[in-house]
């Protein structure tokens, strides 16, 4: 006797953050809320029941990525032993994820540009992101015993971001690696 194992498909709070992840990070936080919610088949009612509009949408999104990113950060963080080996390892990966064809840059620059009200929520989302992968860094360089590590956090987050900006804009440059030989300077 076999059973068939049937998973309820996502509602429609899940249908509508899957829909934003995805149009958000392809087209940017522009896109239409009747693409939205053509995308994730609901009806307007659900995106203001769940989100209170576009603006909770884009800032839940954010949310999010920001979990999946920082994990995706933690894993490049475990690939060595050693905290220069794990922090340099950052730009390796880096390298990988920039040259993949999906790869259409920071999504936290982007909607920073793209939203100019200071208000909106999706900035208090990006701002923290961007601090808790500053703290990871610190905590690296602490363990490293560098001499400034606030300093050399700073500018590590620098290098990677310019290489999220960069690689989203240059063809086989490899701006990951340039970033990785700047960064084990930072490191000493």
């Amino acid at each position: 006797m076999t059973t068939t194992i049937t998973r309820p498909s996502p509602g429609p709070r899940e249908r509508l953050l899957l829909a934003g992840q995805h149009l958000f990070y392809a087209h940017g936080v522009a896109v239409g809320v009747d693409l939205l919610l053509r995308e994730a088949k609901v009806a307007r009612r659900s995106l203001y029941e769940h989100f209170g509009g576009k603006d909770g949408l884009v800032a839940a999104v954010l949310h999010r990525a920001a979990e999946e990113d920082l994990a995706w950060y933690d894993a490049a963080l475990a690939g060595a032993d050693e905290p220069r080996e794990r922090l340099l390892g950052i730009f390796d990966r880096l390298d990988e994820l920039v040259e993949n064809d999906e790869f259409r840059g920071c999504r936290y620059f982007a909607s920073d540009v793209a939203l100019e009200d200071p208000g909106h929520p999706a900035h208090a989302e990006t701002k923290a992101f961007r601090r808790r992968l500053r703290e990871r860094l610190i905590r690296e360089l602490e363990e490293l015993d560098h001499a400034d590590p606030e300093r050399a956090a700073d500018q590590l987050h620098l290098l990677i971001e310019g290489t999220l900006v960069m690689g989203a804009t240059q063809d086989d440059r490899h701006p990951a690696r340039a970033a990785r030989a700047m960064a084990a300077l930072v490191l000493g």
